[in-house]
């Protein structure tokens, strides 16, 4: 029998995901990278505390801004034009940051980077969530994110090789091609699919599709949970970790590459762990708090204890593996909507993961600004503000998400 367009078959399955994969870790390399090179931008560009937290998040406030847009494209139109369209946007972006002359124009093509990365991640979501079985789906998005997440791994180490070799704009060039090159292959590759039932919508219904979504039962305590969770890890990883080891501890460029590589390769692992931790505990939530409240501690522990070097390293890494638990939220997110609204709901649910790294990495740049530093190097106190900042934040999450409802498959097959 002639397979139904836009399925996949068994031998197309795989490289299609590979692909999708592909375009993810460019993402995830592009929204990570500032945390290495920060204090080589700084001193090139002459950028203070609080302009390094605006480069960085805005990123995240384009990328959240387009969240909405992208859900109704993803509905109306398919993740595979989405997809194409935001690559073509990403490539202008990064090829306009490599060569930007002023802090100005680093910022304005951080603004493109961030709209045109906004679907690699929610495009090949909706595109699992409507071609696999829901139990797949939590393991699903931790291939995507744990395999994916070699872009963070490319974004520490490998890319202060890179830059002390070729310099950052030499490498932002690189990545520029490679993401060429990697759209054209989601064009030959990912197969058009046929319209769904939201491409029959009228505009009117699409934006009261939008609306359905944020009224979902539980929606606002995964969304809080998922802001405070993505903006912890992206707030240290992708940003404050580099200049913290670099200020309180006089790390150079490549130790600082060295130890982000092993928190981002923790995360990794973490990711792959937490993925199927749904399918043990039968539950998204007690599988997501276990990791959350973890990670609340070991904020508070940073804000609070004094750590050489070595004990910094370990607490990176420890901390990569207990902020790993997305994969899970992301999960419970995404059952809380029924199939013709997926895209519009787990994009709604994106705005609160970059629209709290916006937030966060803003926020703790004025905050780390409001401390007097000595020939640009900031104190200690400013960073263990803004670990207690972050672990407040997750605080408060957890007390919200402690009432959201769970409706795990597991729970639908036990009452079946």
């Amino acid at each position: 029998m002639k397979p139904k367009a836009g399925t996949l078959d068994a031998t197309s399955m795989v490289p299609v995901i590979a692909v999708l994969i592909a375009i993810y870790a460019i993402s995830q390399f592009l929204r990570n990278s500032i945390g290495v090179i920060a204090p080589d931008l700084s001193a090139e560009l002459a950028m203070d505390a609080s302009t390094l937290g605006l480069l960085s998040s805005a990123y995240f406030l384009t990328f959240a801004a387009a969240q909405i847009p992208v859900g109704i494209a993803i509905d109306r139109y398919g993740a595979r034009a989405t997809l194409i369209v935001c690559g073509v946007i990403t490539a202008i972006g990064t090829t306009m940051f490599a060569l930007a002359p002023t802090p100005g124009v680093l910022i304005a093509a951080r603004f493109l980077i961030g709209i045109g990365c906004s679907s690699f991640f929610m495009a090949p979501l909706a595109l699992y969530a409507r071609r696999f079985p829901p139990e797949r789906f939590a393991a699903l998005t931790s291939l995507q994110l744990g395999v994916g997440s070699v872009g963070t791994l490319i974004a520490t180490a490998p890319l202060a090789a890179s830059a002390a070799a070729i310099g950052w704009r030499g490498s932002f060039l690189a990545v520029a091609a490679v993401t060429v090159l990697v759209t054209v292959t989601v064009m030959a590759l990912v197969p058009k699919r046929q319209p769904v039932e939201s491409a029959r919508e009228s505009w009117g219904d699409t934006f009261r599709g939008v609306a359905a979504a944020m009224r979902a039962r539980s929606f606002w305590a995964v969304f809080f949970m998922q802001a405070t969770t993505y903006s912890a890890f992206a707030g240290i990883v992708g940003l404050w970790a580099g200049p913290w080891l670099a200020d309180v501890y006089g790390a150079d460029l490549q130790t600082r590459g060295n130890m982000l590589l092993l928190a981002a390769a923790a995360q990794i692992g973490g990711i792959f762990a937490w993925g199927w931790a749904d399918r043990l505990f039968r539950s998204y939530k007690r599988s997501a708090l276990i990791g959350a409240v973890a990670t609340c501690g070991l904020l508070g522990y940073a804000a609070l204890v004094p750590m050489s070097l070595q004990a910094a390293g370990i607490w990176l890494v420890l901390f990569g593996v207990a902020v790993a638990y997305t994969p899970l939220i992301t999960a419970h997110g995404k059952s809380l909507f029924p199939v013709h609204l997926t895209g519009r709901g787990i994009t709604l649910l994106n705005v609160g993961s970059m629209g709290g790294v916006f937030v966060s990495q803003s926020v703790t740049g004025l905050l780390v600004s409001w401390f007097p530093a000595q020939a640009g190097i900031y104190p200690v106190e400013a960073y263990r503000a803004v670990f207690a900042t972050m672990g407040l934040a997750l605080a408060l999450a957890i007390a919200l998400y402690l009432r959201a409802s769970d409706p795990h498959p597991s729970r639908h097959a036990s009452q079946a």
